[in-house]
């Protein structure tokens, strides 16, 4: 059964792209077929694996408008296994465009049911906010999984991320469920990092991955280079992080 994965925190820079683009490619290296979605304007999931966002006729853009079919924005990636659909910053003006359609929530949805099958893990790079983009990808997917900087205010905004989440299970996709919580930038050297970890765990009731991502150079130098970590530096720390937890994903995904 394919399992398509919401990676959402409505607060930016807490690595939500890099866990979108690493674990999608740490996935496909696992020998699953896997679909990348950039809902996000920025389009920086699109450029992070080697594709040109400003060349494409074909985007999620025009997806949710109607005007192109999956087949058609369906772009291969640098990594085997690994198809994406495109973003670019067209997409900032989906919103109002849609602002009149019936059942606009489910747009996405009716999209992605044509070709699920196809495969086995369905990734979701959501945009910085709590937006239509946003709900479109939670009536899509089967779960969300949020990352959280480890730094001060990491739990800012997750009790309303937490709101939404609950809101859309109930009105709109029964069959949400909250994946788990990763922790990204993680910073041995820092008390603070290691308070947080320690804050969130006795705060939030939910699945949090053992699996925590360092703050890492070569994570921070690969999208600059089109590559996910595993192709840019594979056996750099973020590289084997990414691994860990695309393993956890996959062990978590057999025991729901």
């Amino acid at each position: 059964m394919e399992r398509i994965i919401a990676v959402a925190n409505q607060k930016g820079g807490v690595g939500k792209t890099t866990t979108a683009i690493n674990l999608s490619a740490c996935l496909a290296e696992m020998g699953k077929h896997v679909l990348a979605i950039d809902l996000d304007p920025q389009g920086n999931t699109t450029s992070g694996l080697g594709v040109d966002k400003d060349e494409k006729e074909n985007t999620v853009y025009e997806l949710l408008l109607g005007e192109s079919t999956v087949e058609e924005c369906l772009v291969p990636t640098v990594c085997e296994g690994l198809d994406r659909i495109p973003s670019n910053v067209n997409l900032s003006g989906a919103e109002i465009e849609l602002m009149g359609t019936e059942e606009k929530e489910f747009i996405l949805k009716k999209q992605i049911d044509l070709v699920k099958k196809s495969y086995d893990y369905i990734i979701i790079d959501c945009p910085p906010a709590l937006s239509m983009l946003t709900i479109n990808a939670m009536t899509t997917a089967s779960s969300v999984l949020v990352p959280i900087q480890c730094e001060y205010y990491a739990l800012e905004g997750l009790s309303q991320l937490m709101y939404t989440i609950d809101l859309v299970h109930e009105r709109l996709n029964p069959e949400l469920i909250l994946e788990g919580v990763v922790f990204t930038m993680y910073d041995a050297r820092t008390n603070l990092s290691l308070q947080v970890v320690e804050n969130v765990k006795s705060n939030l009731n939910q699945n949090i991955y053992k699996t925590i991502i360092p703050r890492n150079v070569r994570l921070a130098e690969a999208p600059s280079h089109g590559l996910p970590i595993t192709l840019y530096d594979s056996r750099s720390t973020g590289a084997e992080s990414y691994r860990m937890l695309a393993e956890e994903v996959v062990e978590y995904g057999k025991n729901e």
